[in-house]
């Protein structure tokens, strides 16, 4: 289709009008001023509507005259590249990376005037991702030269994906960018240090079969840190070195967007692990308080009697805490990871110390731990017995049965830890067996579930605690032995069912106050009091007011599964490798956080948490990015167009995963890690992932520190 240039004006790349974003867009106005500056850009034009020119009229004959004089060297005929220039294109917040055309290699006038309409059609064709993204209807068009590159690709002067500002990270291909960031081609990826220093290349390259020479690494080393220093942030490149005589020039150059955030200096490793158990859901305030901080300060104790840990060390962090609500341990304090410096804890004598004034302590608790833990039971079964129904307690009382909980869970939590490292048992039973056998022989009996949770509380075993509606017992009850009475458990089993029996008494507890804070319906309801922290329910229960900003609380939403291990960045939780993968196990993350959800490839019905599973990185998937759980693709580059928006929009990607189309097909519930690229399948009754590494050094008198938390 042809199109009449009159009513555009031109101008020039390298005048001082083509550094005006608001006439020339950004990617032009970024061109000419990196011209300007004296780096390496081809020369050319823009075209623009004349009106944004001052005293400029409508000329076609100007058109033809620009397009004439740069496809003509040396009286020779040469192609150009016609693309996009929008204002709202290649800014700081957003890239619209891929989203408008590009026309290469266009040799001819009509071809120049169908390439000049098609790329103005794209800004009149293409919608929006997000309602704030705007359109340029009257987008300015740059052309320059065409560039037949014997190697390019894309440089960005910072590590978008891990966050790092001292590296530099580029993928390069044979011949030209384009091929890189249309996700055609998955290149080599090479990340640098400032220096120019290669850190890590993905695939391994030859030496001898390298795609960059060591010269051509330092060219573009040095171009990140001019382009840096013209626009004073790092920024987001495409290069090309020209196959006749070698020259690197510089194509594009926009911010860098999404940069993910990066965890400080010794972020502790986090992670569900074992207490994702005994807590499972997300967690109120409330019950943060009652059931986390007696968790954590449990867990402390035990590894502080078995000399696993420095005390210093305990002191300093909590062992377990929440993230978005959800608990987490510190893997490391529990020995699920291995040390962080296995040599200097080799060669310094403290940990040695330590385990040596363990030993006599445990050496003694060994022995003793069984009587202490059935003395404990008992007490906690009298106490419980003694409670009458909440409703007949007074209200302090109520309060004082919840306190009373705070700080036997601590106990019991520490003595359930201990048990399972130092104590050995032939019986296999668990209080989760003995709950199944009871449901199953109950049912077959034709009770109903109440009845059997009121006369049968090792049911509770089968159900998480929650101030909340107490969820319903399994449908699916299969028989795996004989119900034998709660007697017959280990001291570890019985010590981790009357956690859950503390743990329901003070629901129960709670429930009632917040009836009596609610007479008639005008208080705050259970709801609202659990978004109370313990202190702030000990100050209303004495009568001193709730809150002046409690009505604008909200409830922690539930969220997806959090990583298996992670460190904190932002704030935000920033997936690591599992101890013992291999990155080279896994794709390659492309960003954009960690997230749950369900493969799809694209046609069909959409899930509402779709994973989009793809061979490649197609720039034309765009329009199916809102919403997306997650992107995993099986080539293509983390600098590719579709993975630049990605990040932007927050979705998890992972590029490079082998086979990921015929390996995770549509349905297939999954995980993915956009800071590893680790993409996993994550059924809805897989059990919870628990990291082991080396056991601790601390062969005696605890084998493993995980075992204080497993």
């Amino acid at each position: 289709m042809g199109f009449d240039v009159n009513g555009l004006a031109v101008v020039p790349l390298g005048s001082q009008l083509a550094q005006n974003p608001a006439v020339t867009g950004a990617k032009a106005a970024h061109l000419a001023r990196s011209a300007a500056a004296g780096l390496p850009v081809l020369p050319g034009f823009v075209l623009v509507p004349a009106r944004r020119v001052p005293g400029a009229l409508p000329d076609g004959g100007a058109v033809h005259a620009a397009w004439r004089e740069l496809a003509t060297t040396q009286g020779r005929q040469r192609s150009v590249v016609v693309r996009s220039s929008s204002a709202h294109e290649d800014t700081q917040d957003s890239s619209m990376a891929g989203r408008f055309e590009s026309v290469l290699d266009v040799r001819s006038w009509e071809e120049f005037n169908a390439a000049v309409y098609k790329v103005l059609d794209s800004a009149r064709r293409v919608r929006p991702l997000r309602p704030d993204d705007a359109h340029d209807e009257e987008m300015a068009v740059l052309v320059q030269p065409m560039l037949h590159s014997a190697a390019g690709g894309v440089m960005f002067g910072a590590d978008p994906v891990e966050g790092r500002t001292d590296r530099i990270l580029l993928t390069v291909v044979s011949g030209g960018p384009h091929q890189l960031v249309d996700g055609t081609m998955q290149g080599v990826s090479y990340q640098l240090t400032r220096f120019g220093r290669l850190v890590h290349t993905e695939p391994d390259e030859p030496r001898c079969h390298r795609v960059l020479s060591r010269r051509q690494i330092t060219r573009l080393v040095l171009l990140a840190k001019k382009t840096q220093r013209v626009f004073g942030t790092p920024q987001d490149m495409e290069f090309g070195f020209d196959d006749t005589d070698g020259r690197l020039w510089l194509f594009q150059s926009r911010p860098i967007t999404a940069m993910a955030a990066r965890p400080e200096r010794g972020a502790r490793l986090l992670g569900p692990g074992p207490v994702a158990e005994t807590l499972p859901g997300v967690l109120q305030p409330l019950e943060e308080d009652l059931w986390v901080a007696p968790m954590s300060h449990g867990l402390t104790l035990a590894l502080d009697i078995a000399g696993t840990a420095a005390r210093r060390v305990l002191r300093k962090v909590p062992t377990v805490t929440t993230v978005d609500g959800q608990a987490v341990a510190d893997l490391r304090l529990l020995g699920a990871v291995p040390s962080a410096h296995p040599v200097l804890d080799c060669i310094n004598p403290a940990p040695g110390a330590r385990r040596a004034g363990a030993a006599w302590r445990v050496g003694r608790l060994r022995s003793a731990l069984p009587l202490l833990a059935i003395d404990l039971i008992a007490d906690v079964d009298r106490r419980l017995a003694d409670y009458p129904p909440p409703r007949e307690l007074l209200s302090g009382q109520l309060l004082d049965a919840v306190a009373w909980g705070r700080t036997v869970l601590s106990s019991l939590h520490a003595q359930e830890s201990l048990a399972g490292a130092l104590l050995t048992t032939a019986s296999s039973a668990t209080a989760a067996a003995e709950a199944l056998a009871e449901l199953a022989e109950g049912r077959a009996r034709g009770l109903s579930d109440e009845a059997l949770l009121e006369h049968h509380p090792v049911l509770l075993a089968l159900l998480p605690p929650t101030l909340g509606t107490r969820a319903g017992l399994p449908q699916q009850a299969v028989r795996t032995g004989l119900p034998r009475g709660v007697g017959a458990l280990p001291v570890r089993e019985g010590l981790r069912l009357r956690i859950r029996w503390v743990q329901e008494m003070q629901a129960q507890m709670v429930r009632e106050l917040a009836r009596r804070l609610d007479p008639g319906g005008c208080g705050p309801g259970l709801p609202q009091l659990a978004l109370l922290n313990w202190d702030e329910l000990v100050r209303a229960a004495d009568g001193q007011g709730l809150p002046s900003d409690l009505a604008e609380r909200q409830p922690r939403p539930d969220t997806a599964p959090l990583p298996a291990v992670f460190r904190l960045a932002g704030g935000r939780p920033l997936a690591q490798l599992p101890p013992g993968q291999r990155k080279s196990d896994a794709g390659q993350g492309a960003g954009g956080g960690f997230a749950t959800g369900t493969a799809w490839d694209g046609h069909g019905a959409r899930p509402e948490d779709a994973v989009l599973v793809v061979r490649t990185l197609d720039p034309a998937l765009a329009p199916l990015l809102p919403g997306l759980a997650g992107l995993v693709a099986e080539t293509g580059s983390v600098l590719s167009h579709l993975a630049v928006l990605a990040r932007e929009y927050r979705i998890p990607t992972a590029v490079g995963v082998p086979e990921a189309v015929d390996r995770f097909p549509n349905g297939t519930p999954l995980t993915v890690a956009g800071s590893t690229g680790a993409v996993t399948e994550a059924g809805p009754h897989q059990e919870p992932l628990r990291p082991t590494g080396a056991p601790s050094r601390a062969q005696e008198p605890v084998r493993n520190r995980q075992e204080l938390a497993s």
